[in-house]
């Protein structure tokens, strides 16, 4: 059965933005860009004004949160990427700290409208869906709470399984446009990288769970994993590493209880051959974020391994990982949600994998946090640490022993200034004791 589309430019569809909507736009690579250049045009016609933008993370140029269109749009984010971060810490923009888990609920508890939800989906099979391919996330609720749903149809989404269908009869305006995806290729590890990798990898059993973000750590980690067996992965996002442990059958699901054998994901960004790989893959389930980032959805698998990173770790273990000082530098995302689920499955451990030091030679393992940082993990939640130089776990050790851990594991330029500031804040000849014995 054929469904024919009547399509129209992109420039017809946005006409039904008006002045004063809050236009929610699908993520990572699955932006509809035809759309976003459009709707910009008419911005700087001077056909709109206040009109708010939500998003997760995008890739591409955010033409809407340019300073000349202050006062014309106003991009408030629930998570800082790359192309925002500027403009967000000069004002232009701005932030909704919120876990990713519940970036969906913003909509369908009506804590934020959706006037209009601009997406990207893969042509219609023979019964009329489309697929949301690569982006499901907080899209898939921004659709069902849209009063109009414009739709990019392009061949090179993927046509992913799992929380991804929408029946074309939920999409009121189609626009036609078949431009690849954006592809984001991941430098090789460095040394440094490499050693976290290794360090991480010494904490990975067979059996386990995995949740990793994209980039070179995660990349560095998944290279040290060839030799285990019967991995699976339950995610928010993934990109190509973990392909050659699928291909290897390293990663096959085996030991999850639930989506047993299926790699579970909300989003992902990589390369052509990862949006190859889950297109009409029934092993791959692209779920709504508030399915993959629940807690209690998370800790149902055994032995969940979660990997995150962070900014800055003070020597209580508190985790800066959405802000430079004042400056908003990401977000929230799904680090608590991760490190709350892996903390509370069954053998599982929540990890928090950083370099010692920054690339100007700061080290990340701080007495305090920087003045108007922001605290993502709190010292209650934390577990597992790792830099290059080792791993400590946190969990049910003291203030005291916590800076001891967390000092061992700093770059080693950094250690005796750590050690006396652990010594002045604790004001403890107990410390010092301790310390000095090597306890």
């Amino acid at each position: 059965m054929k469904h024919p589309i009547k399509f129209t430019t992109p420039e017809e569809a946005v006409k039904v933005i008006k002045s004063g909507d809050h236009v929610h736009l699908s993520s990572v690579a699955s932006v509809p860009q035809v759309l976003v250049c459009a709707m910009a045009e008419r911005g700087k016609a001077g056909e709109l004004h206040d009109v708010k933008i939500h998003h997760l993370h995008t890739e591409g140029d955010a033409m809407y949160a340019v300073p000349e269109m202050e006062g014309v749009f106003q991009l408030d984010s629930f998570f800082v990427g790359g192309n925002v971060r500027k403009v967000t810490q000069a004002g232009f923009a701005d932030y909704i700290p919120v876990f990713l888990s519940e970036t969906q609920r913003l909509y369908r508890d009506g804590t934020l409208p959706c006037d209009v939800a601009m997406i990207q989906v893969s042509p219609p099979d023979r019964h009329g869906y489309v697929s949301l391919g690569t982006s499901v996330d907080a899209t898939l609720a921004a659709v069902e709470c849209a009063k109009t749903v414009i739709a990019v149809v392009n061949r090179y989404v993927p046509r992913s399984f799992g929380d991804s269908f929408i029946h074309m009869s939920k999409i009121d305006i189609f626009v036609e446009n078949d431009t690849p995806l954006i592809e984001e290729h991941f430098a090789e590890p460095n040394e440094v990288e490499k050693a976290i990798g290794r360090n991480c990898a010494s904490l990975i059993e067979d059996g386990a769970c995995l949740q990793m973000g994209i980039g070179s750590i995660p990349n560095a980690v998944l290279s040290q994993l060839t030799g285990h067996k019967n991995l699976g992965v339950h995610t928010e996002m993934f990109a190509d590493g973990v392909l050659p442990l699928v291909e290897s059958g390293v990663i096959n699901g085996a030991n999850k209880k639930i989506n047993r054998g299926k790699i579970v994901s909300t989003f992902l960004m990589g390369s052509q051959k990862v949006y190859d790989f889950i297109d009409d893959n029934p092993g791959v389930l692209m779920k709504d974020v508030g399915y993959t980032n629940d807690p209690f959805i998370i800790s149902q698998n055994p032995k969940v391994t979660a990997l995150n990173s962070a900014l800055q770790v003070d020597l209580t273990g508190q985790i800066c990982a959405d802000s430079l000082g004042t400056k908003f530098y990401s977000g929230v995302g799904g680090q608590v949600d991760f490190i709350y689920g892996a903390s509370r499955s069954e053998g599982g451990r929540a990890i928090v994998a950083m370099p010692s030091i920054t690339n100007k030679g700061i080290s990340k393992i701080v007495p305090v946090l920087n003045e108007g940082a922001g605290v993502v993990t709190t010292r209650a939640h934390v577990h597992w640490i790792v830099t290059e130089h080792g791993v400590v776990n946190l969990y049910g050790k003291s203030m005291q022993e916590r800076a001891r851990l967390l000092i061992s594991i700093a770059d080693p330029s950094a250690r005796e200034s750590l050690d006396r500031a652990a010594f002045e804040r604790f004001g403890s000849h107990h410390y010092y004791i301790k310390n000095s014995c090597g306890m």
